[in-house]
């Protein structure tokens, strides 16, 4: 089952995209230093615009959540301490 944007919430659709990932992350479902889904994937699984996808990952990022890597994805940062970028 895929995941649905409430565009009637009061938070908006990116924030609710990256709330889901944090709760992976969380979780441990997403690992540290491992991918997170693609903006082509984010954007198949939820059903929104390219730029609602960017903005989710920019929003993890400035969270402190992910690190991206040029020409190589975004991925899980390690938020213990040490980590490899």
């Amino acid at each position: 089952m895929s995941p649905t944007i409430d565009y009637d919430a009061p938070t908006p659709p990116y924030q609710q995209i990256a709330a889901e990932i944090i709760r992976d992350i969380e979780s441990g479902k997403l690992a540290v230093d491992r991918p997170i889904p693609s903006e082509s994937i984010l954007i198949q699984r939820w059903g929104v615009a390219r730029d609602t996808a960017r903005r989710a990952v920019r929003h993890l990022r400035e969270l402190g959540f992910v690190y991206t890597v040029p020409q190589r994805g975004t991925y899980v940062r390690n938020r213990t301490g040490s980590e490899t970028e």
